[in-house]
């Protein structure tokens, strides 16, 4: 029987510290994911805005020499970040791509004009940028029309404030979730030896004395939640670096680096402090109150 009951009690441990670096695990690896996000969001945003093209169209009677200058200027230009030039022999192979049918076969002239298609930088991606530098470029003579999603644009600027001010708030609604549940899974764990503790005091140990092994525990159980954060947090990191290279997440090694030890610190923190003042709750308990 006391073979047994050994075993039960051996279980109950491992199955508590299991619980507890699982728990510490889960929150650190959320709370490092928002961080990441956090850490690259103006980045992700930046991307998404250069991705939206001003088409440049050019009248037909545009010679090479005219695109070809146009080139050159749009290489010095500072809102540019890249560009791509579309002849309307191009242009025509997209459409007939497009609808499935050769329209040429019925108009027998091709319609389309040469053009430019630009992808501003994201900080000229706003309303009032783009306006200065379509007037700019309509000072050339020889471009018919210059076309961009105004509407897009204008939903894109005020998504991203939007969302920056929810994951404020969410980041500091989840901070206080996160140090919570820690918390309440290391209390769970010294609850289950409250009578040891008590005993030991009964007996005339000190408090630091009863304090330090389950300090030192609750350290090692943070350190071992924090790691397996960690790797999860860099596998994460490759993930979106081999699929999504445009992003640039790797880029700022620094910050990724500061966030991967913020969150190691921050497990071994919340283990200690949690510890601490749960130990100190229980030596200051009266020994009818333990029941």
């Amino acid at each position: 029987m006391a073979s047994s009951f050994e075993k039960f009690q051996k279980r109950r441990v491992i199955t508590s510290y299991f619980s507890v670096v699982l728990s510490i695990f889960l929150v650190l690896f959320l709370l490092g994911l928002l961080g990441l996000f956090v850490l690259n969001s103006k980045r992700i945003s930046n991307n998404f805005k250069e991705e939206i093209a001003m088409t440049v169209f050019f009248k037909n009677d545009a010679n090479d020499s005219i695109i070809k200058a146009f080139d050159e200027e749009l290489k010095t230009a500072k809102f540019a970040k890249s560009y791509e030039y579309v002849s309307k022999e191009k242009a025509a192979e997209m459409h007939k791509k497009d609808i499935g049918e050769d329209f040429m076969q019925f108009l027998g002239v091709n319609p389309l004009q040469n053009s430019f298609d630009i992808y501003l930088k994201a900080d000229y991606v706003v309303n009032d940028s783009i306006a200065k530098i379509q007037n700019r470029l309509r000072k050339n003579e020889m471009i018919a029309d210059i076309v961009y999603d105004k509407q897009l644009v204008d939903k894109v600027n005020d998504k991203i404030q939007e969302i920056s001010m929810w994951i404020l708030i969410f980041s500091g609604i989840f901070a206080v979730i996160s140090v919570l549940l820690i918390n309440s899974s290391l209390r769970l764990s010294i609850y289950a030896n409250r009578f040891i503790i008590k005993t030991m005091q009964m007996v005339g140990a000190t408090k630091s004395f009863i304090r330090k092994p389950f300090i030192v525990r609750s350290l090692i159980l943070g350190l071992i939640g924090s790691l397996l954060a960690v790797f999860a947090l860099i596998g994460v990191l490759v993930y979106f670096e081999t699929n999504y290279d445009n992003l640039g997440i790797m880029e700022n090694q620094l910050a990724i680096a500061a966030v991967l030890l913020g969150v190691v610190v921050l497990g071994m923190l919340i283990t200690w402090l949690s510890t601490f003042f749960a130990t100190q709750r229980f030596l200051n308990l009266r020994t009818d109150d333990l029941y």
